[in-house]
């Protein structure tokens, strides 16, 4: 990559950031549903990206009437090279973290490279100060709503990068047709939000890297990465009118909305694997799993979802997403492991009952019989019913001291271990 690619600067530049936050309570103050940006006399209100989505990943990136997810706020703040256009707040609980929430900020940048910035969010070395204070902060934005979820001073927002080029942006731009080979390089690196003073990268090692880039169409492709996303134009920008009206509206709408589900799948996920990772710490095993298995079908479900709509590109998107964290496969291992789990504690549960009716039969049979003889011998002598006592209870001892015996009291105090 070039110096002239990470310094240059699109004639459309916007960026969304997405971080988690704890909400303190339902903003009512806000309006219910996601922002309704429009261009062109479309809106991107619940109506109609719920015309987009199927009902069930709408219900999950929406709510209902009755339980709404989804809350917004226009805002308008400039501060440095970044403009807040609006705030957003998606409610995703977990069974461990049920204030848990996804906050998405709207920026647009003006008289900065969005490389430039965006390597400020990620905190680049000699990127320059955190864009992202002042007025700007997100305890700020939030302030009586929501607070930042501190997750170490690694960790910074998740970034939907929107760039359009000029006529002057050749290196983006197709030639009779062609995709010249910087334009995937610009888009992995606003994908990464590195340059290659960050990431010197070998070029045999870019087509590796954005083979999973999702070609919407000629004009404009995306590549979805572990801290990031991009979206970058192909031809040049034309300004108000263009179709490029439309293609902001889409990465801030639906596309946006493809990634906040797996944002949200991958954070449920990381739950399931720590409840299961510390299946066997302290008592009540079976209680535990249990709870595992309502958790995981919860998030099935209200989540698990890898088709969202009829429309190809918000499904590439998610499944790009879903390639970079491996996401269905963890979620096969953690149905792999609970099945485990379950079959263990049915185990136990068995083993636990056949010990009860072990034991059962041992005390019963000498005592059964002795009464027996008794009865049929028609004897009441209070003695022999003492002496017969003994002798049941002398058969008893001796029926535990054999290895049936000793077996039944194992497996009891095993499950009785495996619970307390």
């Amino acid at each position: 990559m070039t110096a002239g690619i990470g310094s240059a600067a699109g004639l459309r530049q916007s960026v969304s950031l997405i971080l988690p936050v704890r909400l303190h309570a339902d903003p009512d103050a806000w309006a219910e549903g996601p922002i309704p940006f429009e261009a062109g006399g479309h809106r991107t209100d619940v109506a109609s990206r719920q015309t987009y989505f199927t009902q069930a990943a709408g219900r999950a990136l929406y709510g209902s009437p009755q339980r709404p997810r989804r809350w917004h706020l226009f805002a308008d703040a400039v501060h440095g090279t970044l403009h807040l256009h609006g705030l957003e707040i998606l409610r995703t609980p977990t069974a461990v973290q049920p204030q848990h929430a996804l906050a998405v900020l709207h920026f647009s940048v003006h008289s900065a490279g969005l490389l430039d910035v965006l390597r400020a969010l990620a905190g680049r070395a000699g990127a320059g100060p955190d864009p992202l204070g002042g007025p700007l902060a997100p305890d700020v934005l939030l302030a009586g709503v929501a607070s930042p979820v501190d997750l170490g001073a690694a960790t910074h927002p998740y970034t939907v990068a929107f760039l359009t080029p000029g006529p002057s942006g050749t290196a983006a731009l197709r030639s009779d047709g062609v995709l010249p080979a910087t334009a995937d390089r610009w888009l992995w690196a606003l994908a990464s939000r590195s340059d290659e003073t960050d990431f010197p990268t070998a070029p045999e090692q870019l087509p590796g890297q954005t083979e999973r880039a999702v070609r919407i169409s000629a004009d404009w492709s995306a590549l979805v990465l572990r801290h990031g996303a991009a979206f970058l134009g192909h031809r040049p920008d034309e300004g108000d009118g263009d179709f490029y009206d439309f293609a902001a509206l889409h990465v801030r709408s639906v596309y946006l909305d493809a990634l906040l589900l797996g944002i949200a799948q991958r954070d449920h996920i990381d739950e399931l694997t720590d409840g299961l990772s510390g299946v066997f710490d302290g008592p009540g095993l079976a209680r535990r799993v249990t709870g595992l298995e309502r958790d995981i079908a919860a998030f099935r479900s209200t989540y698990w979802r890898q088709h969202l709509t009829a429309h190809g590109p918000a499904n590439e998107l998610l499944l790009a997403y879903h390639e970079q964290y491996r996401l269905p496969a963890r979620f096969e291992e953690i149905l792999a492991e609970a099945a485990d789990y379950a079959r263990l504690v049915q185990t136990q549960d068995g083993q636990q009952i056949a010990g009860a009716l072990g034991v059962l039969t041992i005390l019963g049979l000498p005592l059964g019989t002795a009464l027996s003889i008794l009865q049929v011998l028609g004897d009441d002598d209070p003695r022999h019913l003492l002496l017969a006592l003994a002798v049941a209870f002398l058969a008893t001892a001796a029926a535990f001291a054999t290895r049936y015996g000793r077996l039944v009291l194992a497996s009891l105090r095993g499950s009785r271990i495996s619970d307390e």
